[in-house]
């Protein structure tokens, strides 16, 4: 499971993602309301743990920009701030739970956790380009009637383009979004397994490589 921490207090930060990386989660962070927008939109993250005090623009209005994106992905809001009212305003701009600081640690992942689980029991429906069927739930890929033998990665690979189809995504974007955050191995990884889904996938849908740019999978 992947997560993003929008947190701009390094030390907290760094904390949580030594802890939840411990708990098995890949954890990658942006520091201000901007770049936690931006992940938030490109990043195929499962969970995304949202402080509210941020520079650039805070947790609320992330919060909403992300929702009015279409972004689906479960938000959970920390903050130092107390108060009823800012937790309303925290769910009703979309967020999924909220938590105030200072929380113990097992608290947060159970309720990432938790989380996790009611997303995964409200899956939206299979993803499809052309005649490839994706299940993100059930973690299957269906190439007309057939499934499609598919490693851990091969599929986060194929579900990371597929929900981008008809866009165009960097070699940097997919190792960002497919690889953990920082990733400081051969970034040609990305052509071997492009290489692989091709091969899998055939020439329907076609993953386009356009040169010194990216990525785009199409019908």
């Amino acid at each position: 499971m992947k997560l993003l921490l929008v947190d701009d207090d390094a030390t907290l930060t760094a904390a949580l993602r030594r802890g939840l990386t411990a708990e098995g989660f890949t954890v990658e962070v942006a520091a201000d309301g901007p770049d936690g927008v931006w992940r938030g939109r490109e990043g195929g993250y499962d969970l995304i743990l949202l402080d509210i005090m941020l520079p650039g623009a805070n947790g609320f209005r992330v919060c909403a920009e992300l929702r009015r994106a279409g972004v689906r992905t479960p938000i959970l809001m920390l903050t130092a701030k107390d108060g009823d009212l800012d937790e309303a305003e925290a769910l009703d701009t979309g967020a999924d739970d909220y938590l105030r600081k200072p929380f113990s640690f097992p608290v947060l992942v159970a309720r990432i956790h938790a989380l996790l689980r009611r997303a995964a029991l409200g899956d939206p429906a299979p993803l499809q380009v052309g005649n490839l069927r994706v299940d993100v739930r059930a973690r299957r890929a269906m190439h007309g009637d057939a499934e499609v033998a598919l490693t851990a990665r091969e599929f986060q690979l194929l579900t990371f383009l597929v929900r981008r189809s008809g866009r165009v995504v960097s070699k940097r974007d997919i190792l960002a979004g497919v690889w953990e955050d920082g990733y400081e191995g051969d970034p040609n990884v990305v052509e071997v397994y492009v290489a692989r889904l091709r091969r899998k996938l055939g020439a329907s849908p076609a993953i386009e490589t356009l040169r010194g740019i990216g990525y785009r999978l199409g019908p």
